[in-house]
């Protein structure tokens, strides 16, 4: 069942009706792009350094992302409108692959953070970046054009919308 343009879809994990999971996303996205930057860094300079900072951004961004995933799990597994959206299917699917992908990271690199950046730690890096560039994009198609998480007003509709020109506010 497709949901109307502009029908909202509540979160079902949220505080004061604010979703939870874009709250919580901004940290794996930063961590884990994090350790590309520092396994370029490293390849570039040879500083074990880097190769230390990749593994606990690696980690920072496995254990936040679990957080970020659980409060959207809520809502794939908690509303039928969500599951129903191709989009929120390559969205979990994608962030679960990158989510096990880090895992097989830091495992790699535990024991010995320098010999693990070059070459597998590196490729991970290159993959997960990638999968959250595309995993990205579709977390804002489902907020921003399927309503996902967005609080209605009285009438079912976006309250962003309904809000957007109120005590006669001019939009110019």
């Amino acid at each position: 069942m497709a949901t109307h343009e502009h029908e909202a879809i509540p979160s079902k994990a949220a505080i004061g009706g604010h979703p939870i999971h874009p709250m919580l996303v901004p940290f794996p996205l930063a961590f884990l792009v994090g350790v590309l930057v520092s396994d370029l860094v490293f390849w570039w300079t040879g500083d074990p350094f880097w190769a230390r900072g990749s593994l606990w951004l690696a980690g920072a961004g496995l254990v936040t992302g679990v957080a970020a995933a659980a409060a959207g799990l809520t809502d794939f597994i908690g509303r039928h409108q969500v599951r129903a959206l191709s989009a929120a299917w390559i969205h979990f699917i994608g962030n679960a692959a990158a989510l096990l992908l880090t895992l097989w990271s830091v495992l790699h690199r535990a024991d010995d953070p320098v010999a693990g950046a070059l070459p597998l730690g590196l490729v991970l890096s290159v993959v997960v970046a990638a999968i959250l560039g595309v995993t990205g994009w579709y977390g804002g198609e489902l907020s921003y054009r399927h309503r996902v998480g967005v609080m209605p007003d009285e009438t079912g509709h976006a309250a962003a919308a309904a809000r957007t020109y109120t005590h006669g506010a001019s939009p110019r």
